[in-house]
């Protein structure tokens, strides 16, 4: 599909209306996903750091016992 003018390809042939009302839907999902995506490594990655920590800690507690 061609357009002769920057209007014309906003307007979409008359249904610009719904072409970029999904467009940025699909746009704020992806944006949310992304978010989300990233909010939730952040909160794995520092239990996984804490799990880390409590397991040295342990480590650490066993061989001080042994002495």
């Amino acid at each position: 599909m061609q357009f002769d003018s920057f209007s014309d390809f906003i307007a979409m042939g008359g249904y610009g209306f719904y072409v970029w009302l999904s467009f940025g839907t699909c746009a704020l999902i992806l944006l949310g996903i992304l978010v989300s995506s990233l909010n939730d490594t952040k909160r794995i990655m520092a239990s996984v750091q804490q799990q880390a920590e409590r397991e040295a800690r342990i480590q650490q507690a066993k061989q001080e016992q042994q002495l």
